[in-house]
């Protein structure tokens, strides 16, 4: 929905990219029992992983249980220090959606503790410095007050808007409880929606937003600015 274009991007200019999920998505049906849809959702997800190159892992948090404590930090901190990132991108701090907005709190600290290498948490060594940490766009672009969330820079994603649409689509089963919970009739239709509302905030056609969080001591160089040099506008 929010970020599938610039990892089109990175990865077709050489980078690798591992996309995480908190959750198999164990709550978000009508028709199946927690187990069977978050198999299906696992594999939803690792087909659309796939579709780009990127490798897939599920985080195994369960829906609506996502809290911002040690044993949850350590298992973030863990997935990173496997993953050993330079730029990490989480969801917007404010959103709709406490699993979202508990998973933004959880990836900014357990980025500082990555780098601890007393901050026990799996066998992985500690990552060498704090990644950069960019924040998405919040659903529709707006807090929970409606106001409009603005980015500091947008990425062109008009060239990947169909493959961001192939990706989503392998997302059948979350398609269909959002239809049954919050009557989006068609949600490909609403994520052109919101690429094409951000990207008109930099004269793209489709585009999305990010924020860099460049609190000390986390890294405030423009990295994925630099990386997508050409395809980047800056508000």
């Amino acid at each position: 929905m929010l970020a599938a274009g610039t990892l089109s991007h990175l990865i077709d200019r050489g980078h690798a990219v591992t996309i995480v999920s908190m959750t198999p998505g164990d709550c978000g049906t009508v028709e199946y029992p927690p187990e069977e849809i978050a198999a299906i959702r696992r594999a939803e997800a690792a087909e659309a992983a796939a579709m780009i190159g990127a490798e897939y892992l599920c985080a195994e948090f369960r829906d609506m249980a996502i809290f911002n404590d040690d044993p949850s930090r350590r298992r973030i901190t863990e997935i990173l220090r496997q993953a050993q990132p330079d730029i990490v991108m989480a969801p917007s701090p404010v959103d709709y959606h406490c699993d979202h907005e508990a998973t933004s709190i959880l990836v900014r600290d357990a980025c500082f503790a990555a780098s601890a290498p007393n901050y026990e948490a799996g066998k992985a060594a500690a990552l060498r410095a704090i990644p950069h940490l960019y924040f998405l766009d919040p659903a529709e672009g707006r807090d929970r007050e409606g106001n409009v969330v603005r980015p500091h820079f947008v990425v062109d994603a008009g060239k990947y808007i169909d493959r961001k649409s192939e990706m989503l689509a392998c997302h059948d089963s979350q398609r269909k409880w959002l239809q049954k919970q919050h009557n989006m009739d068609n949600f490909l239709d609403t994520m052109r929606v919101w690429t094409a509302d951000r990207g008109k905030l930099a004269g793209f056609e489709y585009g999305e937003g990010f924020r860099l969080y460049a609190c000390h001591p986390y890294p405030a160089t423009p990295l994925l600015e630099e990386l997508l040099e050409g395809q980047v506008r800056r508000l």
